[in-house]
């Protein structure tokens, strides 16, 4: 690890971060520029070292061969556990998102199957609810997947499949960009093979439609409309 990508781990809190990444004498062009590139090469550093490894499809081979599969994740990273978990949840059945309300780790852990997978987003700075609960899923028997951005995190040494993502950024927050591109990754690799994916899909696409979830394309409806008569 370089000296810069040491100094930045060692930025624990935002707070430290922005004292250290933000300066208030650059003008917005100027913060915007170093962001843009900084995220790029975050990114692109992401990719080429899963690239290099198999634990993107290892972990979809997981959720495939699964019975329940389980997602989670605190603070921002319960909003990388919802990415995922509807993007799986289109084509894959029994997916459920462990939110601590609908669904509550409790209730997870009390009938925890060796044939289940559960889904960890373990971001610094660790939320124990999520470290706790990968490591009482992995000792019922469960295997584990956790999303991380270092391999000291807590989780790491319990994971069946450990998917590292490089965080790195210029602003005041650790960049979100490659995390919400393990997530595209990841569903993109389960779905093209998940049996079933694109009669799911397709009976989603029905029921959309007889729900009325989305607001119609006006373009479509006058299109319709000139067909009908």
């Amino acid at each position: 690890m370089s000296d810069q990508q040491h100094e930045d781990r060692e930025l624990v809190s935002p707070r430290d971060r922005f004292g250290e990444r933000i300066r208030t004498n650059l003008s917005a062009e100027s913060i915007q520029a170093r962001i843009i590139e900084t995220e790029l090469r975050t990114l692109a550093l992401t990719f080429e070292e899963l690239s290099t490894s198999a634990q993107v499809p290892q972990a979809a081979a997981l959720l495939l061969g699964a019975r329940r599969r389980y997602v989670a994740g605190e603070g921002k990273a319960a909003a990388y556990a919802q990415l995922l978990n509807a993007d799986l949840s289109a084509t894959l059945s029994n997916v459920f998102l462990v939110d601590g309300h609908a669904l509550q780790p409790l209730t997870v852990l009390t009938d925890v199957r060796a044939s289940d997978v559960l889904i960890a987003f373990s971001l610094r700075r660790y939320r124990e609810e999520t470290v706790r609960l990968g490591q009482l899923f992995r000792e019922a028997g469960g295997q584990l997947v956790v999303i991380t951005d270092s391999e000291d995190a807590p989780l790491a040494p319990l994971a069946t499949s450990l998917i590292r993502v490089r965080t790195g950024s210029a602003s005041y927050a650790d960049s979100p960009t490659p995390v919400a591109a393990v997530c595209h990754l990841l569903s993109a690799l389960t779905t093209a093979s998940a049996k079933g994916a694109r009669r799911r899909l397709a009976e989603r696409d029905r029921l959309v439609a007889r729900l009325g979830l989305y607001s119609s394309d006006p373009s479509r409806a006058e299109v319709d409309g000139e067909a009908a008569t």
